[in-house]
């Protein structure tokens, strides 16, 4: 997860951007290293379920966002996009998703934070012991996460130096040195714990728990579609913006094959933990190759990419729903900006959400469960709206087909089904999959597992629709007002 770059000033809109610029943009936009080790207790299988996604999920979602974007460009994004086609009450259920799902990414982003901090000590065995000290987790997702919320209260002038050097320091390096780890210590011979063979490419479908961990990769490619507003930007987008999603997609799918793979090189797949397997995998390259004082860098690198993603993030979704908000969608209560322009009464409703969350850590009978719930419960709710998206692009084809679109999918209607429902089919499948308990994780009773999900995505669910059938005309302010256009639709 993280935040496009917006032009700044009228001058700014005269500068095409470069397909290789974009392309870099919509690679930095997605790649995160924390999912690697769900991947990588698959093996080489691995390559077939990042190329699946890729084709069902990532493709589709950057070429149908370009299109929304540039067809329906007014404030409020994805609001914008499914209100056009479904009327304002899913439009709210949309963006409102987009937030809760930022809400329940924290806590399992910052575990892998927190596991970072503690192999920054001297002993592996005791940095293991303490990344998995359940009251250890709480107590740091709780402090960086508060300690961030504070931060942004006060502003975020200085958030895009935080994603930019964090970013730079917390993922591209450590993932490319990790890829050129993995590339060494194959060549020089060294024991290998993956097996290999290009029978060992083909997924095992007999198991069908197999295929839960690998429902989450599909929430590994989230996030293009936030960079399809800069398709009007690009020149000659018919052409060049196909060309930078391929070269975006083919540099995103490297990256995340090569660094899956690397794991599995080192570390023997009954071993793999869901939550340190990254660390250690680092631990276990440096060792080999006689850097042990490296160790503690990395886990501080990985951390600090994490921190700086996070206080980006704390913001963002919440400045879109306080926007929505002030067009009469939310309570006064929670449209108040403080002197900083933050919606500080909704990022403290955020705070408290994480720290519930949070408990979840002691209640379940380990870290990576609770993780993996946490993590699934991220992903379906993260679907439901990319459902939506879709369902509307789709429609919006037949119902406004007039509409000037400056990026269009390519191949008229018939390419629309085919992107469209090629997204439809993925989230479809992922959504459902994401429901069946993990069988390389124990999560307590599976009968309470799938409970806690089928219940939390209803909850989260019916808030926005209560919410939106409680509304009141004094909840629309004159700025917000002035802030929205109407929709072209007509529906209100």
């Amino acid at each position: 997860m993280s935040n496009s770059i917006q032009k700044k000033g009228g001058a700014a809109s005269a500068v095409k951007m470069s397909i290789l610029t974009l392309a870099i943009m919509n690679i930095t936009a997605v790649v995160s290293l924390r999912g690697l080790p769900a991947e990588a207790e698959y093996g080489l299988s691995s390559i077939f379920y990042y190329i699946f996604a890729a084709i069902f999920f990532l493709i589709p979602v950057s070429i149908v966002a370009a299109e929304l974007a540039t067809g329906w460009p007014e404030k409020g994004g994805v609001f914008r996009w499914v209100g056009e086609a479904f009327g304002p009450r899913w439009g709210f259920v949309a963006i409102f998703l987009l937030w809760i799902e930022s809400t329940i990414w924290f806590p399992t982003v910052l575990t892998f934070a927190a596991v970072s901090l503690a192999y920054t000590g001297p002993n592996q065995r005791w940095d293991q012991m303490l990344a998995s000290t359940n009251v250890y987790t709480i107590v740091v997702v709780l402090m960086v996460y508060w300690a961030a919320t504070l931060f942004t209260l006060r502003g975020i002038k200085s958030a895009s130096k935080v994603a930019k050097w964090g970013g730079l320091a917390g993922t591209i390096i450590p993932g490319g040195l990790l890829i050129i780890f993995g590339a060494i210590y194959l060549l020089q011979g060294k024991p290998i714990q993956m097996p290999l063979g290009w029978g060992k490419m083909i997924p095992d479908f007999s198991q069908f728990s197999n295929l839960v961990l690998a429902a989450s990769i599909f929430l590994f490619y989230a996030g293009m579609e936030m960079n399809a507003v800069h398709v009007k930007e690009v020149d000659n987008p018919s052409r060049n913006y196909p060309l930078a999603i391929l070269i975006s997609s083919l540099g995103t799918v490297a990256i995340f094959v090569l660094g899956t793979l690397a794991i599995g090189l080192i570390i023997p797949n009954k071993q793999i933990n869901l939550v340190q397997s990254l660390l250690v995998s680092y631990d276990d390259f440096l060792r080999v190759f006689g850097m042990n004082w490296l160790i503690p860098v990395f886990g501080l690198a990985l951390g600090f990419g994490v921190l700086g993603g996070v206080t980006v993030w704390v913001a963002g979704p919440s400045a879109g729903m306080a926007e929505v908000g002030r067009a009469g969608y939310l309570p006064l209560f929670f449209q108040k900006l403080n002197k900083h322009g933050i919606a500080s009464r909704i990022l403290i409703a955020q705070g408290l959400i994480v720290t519930l969350l949070a408990v979840m850590f002691v209640i379940l009978p380990s870290v990576q469960a609770a993780y993996q719930i946490l993590s699934q419960l991220t992903v379906t709710l993260y679907l439901i709206m990319y459902l939506l998206m879709f369902s509307a692009a789709i429609y919006l084809r037949y119902s406004q087909p007039n509409t000037p679109r400056p990026y269009k999918v390519p191949g008229g209607k018939f390419g629309m089904w085919i992107f469209g429902g090629c997204g439809l089919i993925g989230s479809v499948t992922a959504f459902i999959l994401s429901f069946i308990p993990p069988g390389q994780i124990s999560v307590g009773s599976p009968v309470l597992y799938m409970s806690i999900l089928v219940g939390a995505n209803l909850f989260f669910l019916a808030i926005p629709l209560v919410i939106y059938a409680s509304r009141k005309p004094r909840w629309k302010t004159a700025e917000g007002a002035a802030e929205f256009t109407s929709f072209k639709s007509g529906k209100s």
